[in-house]
């Protein structure tokens, strides 16, 4: 770090060399380096090819939570616990910027339902302790039908700036979903399209002068013994003229087959709309979506299968030049299920390199009523059972890497180049100083790289490339030899979330983390297939295309002549 020289010196020479070292470092800063800040406008939305844009065009990555709305009282849950507001500003205050808010058919298009009172739907299931909690918390909506109620709540959501989509997740208000629920496809008991478009219709055109309402999701998780293709394209299609022609503002989003898992048939059959720049598609993924695949499979074999699945089943929409947005996913915030901190390690990597929005399953710490269990704790819910208390803080800041977009429209602040990342942590490669190795820090302040075609990875505008040192456990090291073996990083296993490089006696060697964050090489973990018991997270890293700038970029490093005045005179230690 540059220091200034003492006031009190004696010589002006050297205060004279110093002041021009630093005003020629900071020279080359300004020169080099540059943060475009993009203000963006929440609303309305639009699509441009993969990306949601705002009508300046400028990219707006939805980051939202799942507020369940959907249940048999007919009341966003948690409300018995938190006033509206409170819980809104903990949206925004948690680094969310919006909300995926679930309703019932019914609560639009039954008014024996909807009119109701939400005083006298607790009393309907004998929930009077709800009652003395809503009074306490919210008392301006115990006495308003349940439809107002509603409203209400998405009048608080967009008073806090927080933006909104609509999820119809189910007809017949409770929880969902299974395959003989009467809810899951067109046709079945509860879910009689016609009415289905003219609840869509009516909650379309209700919400049109609330600019926060930025998409509708037409439906959850299609599923059941009626599920077919042809109808998905039948009915999926009007319900998206139909909420198009009630308000054109709006997202329009579509769900695939068998929860929300395939969207594959798009591969051969477009969606045929009259309307353009509003289609987004989405699905879902948690560690139960693969059966036991997490517990039965080695690691890396699980995650290969499940990242492949998710590409050919739904993530090739991208590809395609649409919007992903995976509005399920999520684990247990406890950290103490096994599978689902393996799933989540491959699910992060994926979601930080494909770049999509997604929702996060929940914002829920407690329900009114689940599962005849009044009070029931969300063990996947961000809030605790009290809504008060965040239930897992480092979870939190580790998909905070995964709020702010690495790419796309108005994102485009530097050249293109890699960054690399560490799922298991949510943190990056990076250099704190030239004497120091490298360690694994926040995102924002990355090491920007490139990855040649001859596997090395070279800190962007130098000669300096990743080494893997002679002895295992031993730090990573920046080195201007580029074209040995311990300078070539293979990108390895079924997850293929291992860097693999060879050291002189042609040992193979894996990037990994030690308990300090530093980056060192071990032995490749985990690629033995039979064993299931193994956990490589903290060798899985993903090579990350982005166009941000980053803060750690040291833009003195990007002129030749001072990375050649370095090199003569730190060879040998790390840069």
């Amino acid at each position: 770090m540059w220091k200034s020289p003492s006031s009190s010196s004696s010589s002006s020479y050297p205060l004279n060399i110093s002041f021009f070292i630093i005003h020629l470092f900071l020279l080359l800063l300004i020169i080099n380096q540059h943060v475009v800040v993009v203000i963006v406008s929440s609303q309305p939305l639009y699509t441009n090819s993969r990306w949601i844009v705002n009508s300046k065009g400028q990219r707006v990555k939805l980051t939202c939570v799942n507020w369940v709305s959907h249940m048999d009282v007919m009341l966003a849950e948690g409300l018995n616990h938190q006033p509206i507001d409170a819980i809104s500003k903990s949206i925004i205050n948690m680094g969310f910027n919006c909300v995926r808010l679930t309703w019932p058919l019914y609560l639009f298009t039954n008014e024996s339902l909807s009119s109701i009172s939400v005083r006298q739907s607790f009393k309907n299931l004998g929930l009077f302790s709800s009652i003395l909690g809503l009074q306490a918390n919210n008392p301006s909506i115990v006495d308003l039908s349940v439809l107002d109620a509603y409203k209400a709540v998405v009048a608080s959501l967009a008073k806090n700036n927080v933006m909104i989509i609509l999820d119809n997740h189910i007809s017949k208000p409770g929880w969902c979903c299974s395959r003989f629920d009467g809810n899951g496809f067109f046709g079945d008991e509860y879910f009689d399209p016609h009415l289905w478009i003219q609840g869509l219709t009516k909650v379309a055109t209700t919400f049109k002068a609330t600019t926060n309402v930025v998409g509708m999701s037409l439906r959850n998780e299609l599923r059941g013994p009626l599920q077919n293709v042809d109808d998905w394209y039948r009915y999926m299609q009007k319900g998206a003229e139909a909420v198009h022609a009630a308000n054109s503002d709006v997202l329009i989003i579509l769900s695939g087959l068998s929860f929300d898992k395939d969207l594959s048939f798009l591969k051969q059959r477009p969606v045929n709309l009259t309307f353009s720049g509003k289609l987004v598609f989405e699905i879902h993924r948690y560690s139960f979506t693969d059966g036991d695949t997490w517990s039965a499979d080695n690691a890396n074999q699980a995650c290969g299968e499940v990242l492949n699945d998710m590409v050919s089943r739904g993530a090739f929409v991208l590809e395609q030049g649409y919007p992903l947005f995976v509005s399920e996913f999520g684990v247990d915030q406890r950290g103490t299920n096994v599978n689902d901190n393996m799933y989540f390690n491959c699910f992060l990597g994926l979601a930080a390199e494909l770049d999509f929005d997604w929702a996060l399953w929940t914002l829920v710490g407690s329900y009114y009523l689940r599962d005849g269990i009044v009070g029931l704790n969300e063990y996947y819910g961000i809030l605790d059972w009290n809504w008060f208390d965040i239930r897992n803080s480092s979870f939190l800041q580790r998909i905070s890497v995964i709020r702010t977009p690495f790419q796309g429209p108005g994102y485009a602040e530097t050249r293109p180049h890699k960054v690399i990342f560490h799922p298991m942590t949510g943190l990056c490669v990076q250099r704190t100083s030239l004497l120091q190795p490298l360690e694994l820090g926040p995102c924002s302040e990355a090491e920007a790289w490139s990855y040649a075609p001859a596997k090395a990875l070279i800190v962007l505008g130098t000669y300096f490339c990743l080494q893997a040192d002679d002895k295992l456990g031993q730090p990573a090291k920046l080195s201007m030899i580029c074209s040995d073996d311990s300078s070539k990083w293979d990108i390895i296993s079924d997850s293929k979330m291992h860097l693999s490089s060879k050291l002189q006696d042609a040992t193979s060697v894996c990037l990994d983390v030690d308990p300090n964050n530093v980056i060192v090489t071990q032995t490749c973990k985990c690629l033995n297939t039979n064993d299931t018991t193994c956990d490589p997270g903290s060798q899985w890293f993903k090579i990350i295309d982005s166009t941000r700038t980053t803060k750690i970029t040291k833009s003195f490093l990007q002129i030749k002549p001072i990375i050649q005045f370095l090199a003569r005179n730190f060879f040998g230690s790390y840069i």
